[in-house]
């Protein structure tokens, strides 16, 4: 009776995994007169509405990196979304390329807070997404836009229960009135040997924070550097950029708390 018991759940957990599938949809949207493509991910075992989750990408743009955090979340029972700033797809591996293209769309904040709103509008038109439980994640650059997206008071921003940012240079912002619009509870997750970001960045956030009386954590990890949660981070050669493992898998996992803490309401 026990063997044809264990044999029944081990044959059950198969039958579960095997219809478990992470799925993935190559969607265009657009913003003004520019085409963005951006990845969709989400779990088909799981039925009915789900929290959406938009991913925001680094200043090498929407590339197999931020597609694959899409799939993990995916993976954690969320709707995921890898939206495209850039436009048009566009990538690149090339330090000088990505930083022309980071320049340009820095350059206008207006435009950088629509084209975030207009990915954030796809997740929640999305049929299997609750979008009264939005958050955004960004990874450098990204975590500037998704910062940038919850200061602008665009529509459905005020859905975003969680913004986490993971090793972002621009973190305070330009205008510190507009971190009232910031309704979501912030994550920031930094290394604590990151040269990109200079101290006075992180005082003055930290001020505006309490100005506004935001809900936020701040998060440093010892001797990681900028980029410290990718993994092709060393491939680039970018002086101060590298893979930290540690703080990789940590500061996932505190994003998983928070996500758990106010996705779940």
């Amino acid at each position: 009776m026990l063997r044809f018991i264990t044999t029944l759940l081990v044959l059950t957990l198969s039958t579960m995994h095997a219809h478990a599938e992470i799925k993935t949809e190559r969607i265009e949207y657009k913003h003004a007169d520019t085409t963005m493509r951006g990845l969709l991910a989400y779990d088909t075992a799981i039925e009915g509405k789900r929290p959406g989750v938009l991913v925001c990408h680094e200043w090498w743009g929407n590339n197999d990196y931020s597609e694959s955090r899409a799939r993990q979340l995916a993976g954690l029972g969320y709707v995921a979304f890898a939206l495209d700033v850039y436009g048009d797809g566009k990538t690149t591996t090339k330090p000088d390329e990505a930083g022309a293209m980071l320049g340009k769309l820095m350059a206008d904040n207006k435009v950088l807070r629509e084209r975030a709103a207009a990915g954030l509008k796809v997740l929640a038109d999305h049929p299997r997404v609750d979008s009264g439980r939005l958050a955004a994640i960004g990874y450098c650059m990204g975590g500037t836009v998704a910062l940038e997206l919850g200061r602008s008071g665009l529509p459905h921003t005020a859905d975003l229960k969680a913004i986490v940012c993971f090793h972002t240079s621009t973190i305070a912002a330009k205008e510190a009135p507009d971190n009232n619009n910031i309704q979501a509870s912030l994550l920031v997750c930094h290394g604590a040997a990151d040269t990109f970001v200079p101290p006075a960045q992180i005082e003055q956030f930290h001020r505006q924070m309490a100005e506004s009386k935001i809900d936020y954590q701040f998060v440093t990890y010892s001797a990681a550097v900028h980029a410290f949660t990718n993994p092709a981070a060393d491939a680039y050669k970018v002086p101060g950029v590298k893979h930290d493992a540690n703080a990789d898998r940590r500061s996932w996992e505190t994003m998983k708390a928070l996500f758990a803490e106010v996705l779940s309401r």
